[in-house]
């Protein structure tokens, strides 16, 4: 029986090769190049499967010059460089990499907190200048993370691990806004309380955002939010760039609207607002949350066994759109 062939979009682990190709015949992209639309419409010719990462778009587009493509494995628990409304029209699976990468991005995500608050990566700067040259009662003085309140928006399972880092190890006081309410039994777990969006934003001292992107959330925080935090207040934004108006928060943390931002994630990233490279108050990560061995090795493996699973066993471990295998059983 002829192997299917499959495409990996970006450099993976050469285990996580190797154990697709005791299955497909694997075309690789090790040199870790970003192709263009174009080219990985080419590449994907003749393709039942792709192994992708957020940094290539699945569109209607796409899926019309790839009639052969069946599933589309996505190294990310997040999913916006899919249109599954697309896929699923066109009975293409797409899967994603749920749960393996939990404690790893909430550990990442208070760590973020914490280097805002702290104003971390402002007094490094300062210290590797060689300005530093003497102490002072209010040097770099930043704001407390024990006994504060946070403030999570978006309570799925990464939000559940920041409330419960928060709550259980910095006795911190924290708030949450979800499109659902939490069971009371995970309310309890994580002893956090359910709150409007307006009192979110004017209650908490630092404001983690950990929703998934979608065209609803699109710039969720923007002026007029920022407008409603504290001015000693943090954001940290974990989830996915275009959730924040960068340019208006840049503004926002120029004039001092709030005290500062923690970032990991960016419209348009690669590219950062410029606006944001010039300030101070500010700390800047790659979009590295997930960024272990250990959790990217499970990254890489679970899109991998996504792959085999449909297509060698019919039986995806994490369907996005599980209405496709409805449509071929």
């Amino acid at each position: 029986m002829t192997q299917a062939s499959i495409l990996v979009a970006r450099a993976v682990f050469p285990e996580t090769l190797d154990f697709l190709r005791r299955h497909f015949e694997v075309e690789n992209n090790q040199a870790d190049a970003i192709w263009s639309p174009a080219e990985l419409r080419q590449k994907l010719q003749g393709k039942a499967g792709v192994l992708t990462t957020g940094s290539e778009r699945i569109d209607a587009a796409l899926l019309d010059a790839c009639p052969q493509l069946k599933i589309c494995a996505n190294m990310a628990v997040g999913f916006n460089n899919f249109d599954v409304a697309a896929m699923t029209a066109r009975g293409v699976l797409g899967t994603n990499t749920p749960d393996v990468l939990t404690e790893t991005t909430a550990d990442f995500g208070f760590a973020l907190l914490m280097a805002t608050a702290r104003r971390m990566t402002e007094s490094e700067h300062f210290l590797r200048a060689g300005q530093w040259n003497k102490w002072a009662i209010d040097m770099f003085a930043g704001a407390d993370v024990h006994g504060s309140t946070l403030g999570i928006l978006g309570m799925g399972r990464i939000g559940q691990g920041i409330a419960r880092r928060g709550a259980h190890g910095f006795g911190m006081n924290v708030i949450y806004h979800n499109r659902s309410r939490l069971s009371p039994e995970l309310e309890a777990e994580c002893k956090a309380r359910y709150v409007s969006k307006d009192e979110l934003l004017q209650t908490a001292d630092h404001l983690v955002l950990v929703l998934p992107y979608a065209a609803e959330s699109h710039h969720a925080i923007g002026a007029a939010e920022l407008a409603q935090m504290k001015p000693t207040a943090t954001l940290v934004n974990i989830a996915r760039g275009g959730i924040v108006d960068d340019a208006a928060l840049a503004q926002a943390l120029r004039d001092k609207r709030i005290a500062a931002a923690g970032l990991d994630v960016f419209e348009g990233e690669p590219k950062v607002h410029p606006d944001l490279l010039a300030l101070s108050n500010v700390v800047l990560t790659p979009h590295i949350a997930s960024a272990t061995i250990p959790t990217r090795r499970k990254m890489a493996q679970l899109a991998a066994d996504n792959l085999v699973g449909f297509l060698a066993q019919g039986q995806p471990v994490t369907p996005l759109n599980p209405e496709v295998l409805k449509k071929k059983s």
